[in-house]
Formats: C-alpha cells, structure tokens, sequence
C-alpha cells in the first residue's frame, strides 16, 4: 500500500485554509455567545435554551439535510451554508449595537447558524473521500489535519479571543466571526469540483433519506460510532451548559480566565489529534477508541471534582486530548467504509444522533443544577460517558473495525481508479 507517502491533493490545502479561517471564528463566537447571554440572564434554564437552540435543526432536518446533500453539488452546498452565516451574523451585530439583545434573539440565531452548519459539515464530509479517493490513510492524515486546525482555532486561538474582542463591544465578536465565514465561502468556491454519486434509483427524497439511516442502524461499527458521539453530546451539554457559572461561582474565574479555561481543553484536543493516528496504529483503531472514551469519562470526573482553577484546567485538558483522538478516528473511519451514494445520508444520520442528544444534555445540565448543585451535572456526564464505553466497546472492536475495512476495500478500488487521473 503506498498512501502513506502519497502528497495530499493541492484542494485539500484550500479546504484547509477554508476551515481553519472559519473555526477561528468559531471560537471567538463559542466564548462570547454564552458570555453575551450572561449580560442579560443568569437563569441556566435561560441559558440552556440559547445552547439547545443550535443543535435543534439536527433533530429536524438532519436525515433530510443528508439526503440533499447527496442529490446537490457539495462544493456548492459548502461555499453557499458559509455565506448565507456570514449574513446571519450582522442581525445580533445590529440589535448589539442597538441595545436590542435578548435571549429569543440569541436562540434564534443560534438556531439558523446550526442549520447552515448542519450543511456544511455533511457536505465538507462527503466531500473528502471523494477528493482523497476514499484512501483510509489520506483520510486519516488529513482529518488530523483539519481536526487539529479546527481545535486550534475554535477552542485555542478563538476563546480568549472572543473574551477580548467582547471588551471593545458586544457586536464585534459576532462580526469577526461573520468575516471568517465570508473568507471561508470565497475559499471553498476555488475548491475542484467533484462528481455528484450516480443515485441507484430515481426515489422520494424521504425514501432516501430513510435508507441513509437504515444503513447506519444496520451495521454494527456505524452504530457503534454513531451512539459514542450520540451519548457524549448528553454528556458533553450538560457540562457546557453550566460550565460558565460552574467556572465563576465555583473556581473563581473572571471573564478572560473563562476563555483560557476553553484554552486548556483545545490544547488537549490539538495534542490528541496530533497522535490520533499513531494511537490507533498502536492499539488498532477499535481499542483506542475505547480507551478515549474510557478517558474522556474519567476527566469529566476530575473537572467535578477540581478543587481549583489549576486542576479544572488540566482535567478539561485530559478530556480535550481524548476527544481530539476520537474526532479523527471515528469520522476516518467512516468515511473508508462507506458508500459514496450514502455518504451524505450516514453522516448526516450519525451526526444527527449527536446533535439530537445535545438538547437533551443542555435541558439536564440546567435541570440538575437548578434542583440540586452545579456541580451535579458534570458528575451525571461523567458516569454517562462511562457507562457508554462499556456498552459500544464490542461495537466498534478491532475485529469488527478490520472486518469492516476489508469489506469495504473492493468497493473503493474502482472510484479511486477513476479520479485518479484527475488529481494532482
């Protein structure tokens, strides 16, 4: 096998460039969003409602979305999501400058910026193998690129950049990140334009749509993959949803010491996606993804129990490492296993799983602190996490996971041969 030494096609390196300039704005957004909300509520119902807001277009139009994606051209969906964002984002500039701000506001915009994301992301992940001929080892090369790129710049670089940039005023977080989705449409728009999957039969797109999901709740190692992410957003709201307050009321920690604590756990994610691919080539990708799970539990555990902003910052760390890890191993590997006609629709259904579970997440993050302690939700994370290793480790063991890959293997033999001509 020779991809381990092959260059990454030159596209690649604008989708690169493309998604690096977007996730800076992200994390200046992810700061500053749940901070503008605390200038106008400290209910954490309130606050759980501005976080649900953004993952509830997943919950109804994700398998859709996905069966779209499928039907339109994916560099035109990208560049399209990114620009109708950057546009979005000037309505809470306005009312910020207006003094027009409120938490509906918050929660519609969040809303509508998930639903552009909601096509984007399944269209940028469609849109990879077939740009890197659906090799397993570019893919996982370049997921570990993008990934680390993107927890630089969302979680890194964006957080106390956010923190700042909300200092000189309320709008101009939400614009810098307005700018970045504009840098990142015009980018995309250069990216080489690849053939949409011939579908096998011309059907409704709800037909459609319900074979994309079929197919993951068929196969054990996509279902697999897709409950890990599905239980850990429960997981994973219920601690952004309070961690905020957690972070002021318990550890003591001003406004810029929010964004650095957002800081620690992206420099964690930047060094797991940096030895995601040595990690599973160690243990196969099937263990280590269990491994990650199993820490990513034990860190939430930690940060409830974090007695300082010291301890707090190294156990969101620890957790941002494993997830680092994951975020490249699990979405390498689906990509390489599935069909290019379904890819749309299965990523669409699995990152709809997630997304679903995250109101879920943010609702009993605000719930379980109201009625009893703010440090309640994050030890319920913690043992959810945990009890989900244990329940999807035989799922996506190394046996299945190697299983799946041979199987997969003469299917993507004849695309790549076809492509290959046409990069470079």
């Amino acid at each position: 096998m020779t991809s381990g030494i092959q260059k990454l096609p030159t596209g690649f390196g604008r989708l690169w460039t493309a998604q690096t300039v977007s996730s800076l704005g992200d994390g200046v957004t992810h700061a500053a969003l749940p901070l503008l909300a605390l200038t106008l509520t400290r209910d954490p119902m309130a606050l759980a409602v501005v976080t649900a807001a953004g993952t509830l277009p997943w919950l109804l139009f994700g398998v859709l979305g996905g069966a779209l994606v499928d039907r339109w051209d994916r560099r035109r969906t990208m560049w399209v999501a990114d620009a109708a964002r950057a546009a979005l984002l000037g309505i809470p500039a306005a009312a910020a400058v207006l003094d027009g701000l409120s938490i509906p506001l918050l929660a519609a915009v969040a809303f509508f910026l998930g639903l552009g994301g909601l096509f984007f992301d399944t269209a940028a992940t469609a849109y990879l193998p077939d740009l890197l001929r659906r090799d397993p080892a570019l893919l996982e090369r370049a997921n570990s690129r993008l990934r680390g790129a993107q927890t630089a710049m969302s979680g890194f670089a964006g957080p106390p950049a956010g923190s700042a940039l909300l200092a000189l005023g309320r709008a101009v977080p939400l614009l810098a990140d307005a700018v970045s989705f504009l840098l990142s449409a015009l980018l995309v728009r250069t990216l080489p334009a690849m053939p949409r999957p011939v579908p096998e039969a011309r059907e409704s797109l709800l037909r459609q749509a319900r074979a994309g999901a079929s197919y993951v709740f068929r196969d054990r190692v996509l279902l697999g993959l897709a409950l890990r992410p599905a239980v850990g957003n429960v997981a994973f709201l219920a601690v952004e949803t309070v961690l905020a307050l957690f972070a002021r009321d318990r550890l003591g920690i001003d406004t810029y010491g929010f964004g650095l604590l957002l800081t620690a756990e992206a420099a964690g994610g930047l060094l797991g996606a940096g030895i995601a691919s040595s990690l599973g080539r160690r243990l196969g990708t099937g263990t280590a993804l269990t491994c990650t799970a199993a820490v990513e539990g034990l860190a939430i555990l930690g940060l409830a129990a974090a007695p300082n902003p010291y301890a707090a910052g190294l156990a969101l760390a620890v957790c941002g490492a494993a997830m680092g890890a994951t975020m490249v191993l699990a979405p390498s590997l689906r990509q390489a296993i599935v069909p290019a006609h379904l890819m749309g629709r299965v990523a669409s259904t699995s990152r709809m799983l997630a997304m679903c579970a995250a109101p879920v997440g943010a609702f009993l993050g605000g719930w379980l602190a109201t009625a009893y302690d703010i440090r309640t939700p994050l030890y319920a994370a913690a043992v959810l996490l945990l009890a989900m290793t244990a329940v999807t480790a035989s799922m996506t063991s190394n046996r299945r996971v190697e299983a799946a890959l041979r199987a997969a293997a003469p299917a993507a033999e004849e695309p790549a041969r076809e492509s290959a001509s046409g990069v470079a």
